[in-house]
């Protein structure tokens, strides 16, 4: 059913997405526990869910407790905690929590390019929400340096027509047009 969900999403049909999550967690709350993975990957795709309807309130709940629960699972330097940690940071930077939100990233990004090197993709996707952070945050020079670092790792790591070398290129454009506007 999460796969519908997830389909159901990418459609913007976030309410049905939604209804369908719940389902899944309350099934897998039932079957598992609410500590098993299975249950915190959907507590997480419900999440992401509700804070695309905007309630961050929720969704920062929800991801802290899978932050806990992976963490509790895996340690603080496996994937999973780390890929929850990067989650959190975007709901609580989403919620104005700006500095939370950098400290937890950092500390991501830090991990992430010591454990597996910095042309990791889940450091990349870390540090581009980084450079998104950054630029949110007026520290425009920086966030362009940094989402130019992504770019290039993945120019070197990935085929030119790769969706993630795409986007990361087309952001460092955008931030280009967007800088060069703001200076008239």
């Amino acid at each position: 059913m999460l796969d519908l969900a997830e389909a159901l999403w990418a459609e913007g049909q976030l309410s049905r997405a939604r209804k369908l999550e719940e389902a899944v967690v309350a099934g897998r709350c039932a079957l598992y526990g609410d500590a098993h993975y299975d249950t915190l990957k959907a507590l997480g795709k419900l999440a992401a869910t509700l804070g695309q309807q905007g309630d961050l309130a929720a969704a920062r709940r929800l991801q802290e407790q899978v932050t806990t629960g992976m963490r509790a699972l895996y340690g603080d330097e496996h994937r999973e905690t780390l890929r929850a940690v990067n989650n959190l940071a975007g709901t609580l930077a989403a919620m104005g929590d700006i500095d939370a939100a950098s400290a937890l990233l950092n500390e991501t990004i830090a991990t992430l390019i010591r454990l597996f090197g910095e042309d990791d993709g889940d450091a990349l996707t870390s540090m581009g929400n980084f450079a998104a952070l950054l630029w949110q945050s007026d520290e425009r020079d920086d966030a362009y340096a940094l989402q130019e670092q992504v770019a290039a790792s993945l120019r070197r790591t990935l085929a030119a027509d790769d969706p993630a070398l795409l986007r990361a290129e087309a952001t460092l454009d955008l931030m280009l047009r967007d800088g060069f506007a703001n200076l008239y």
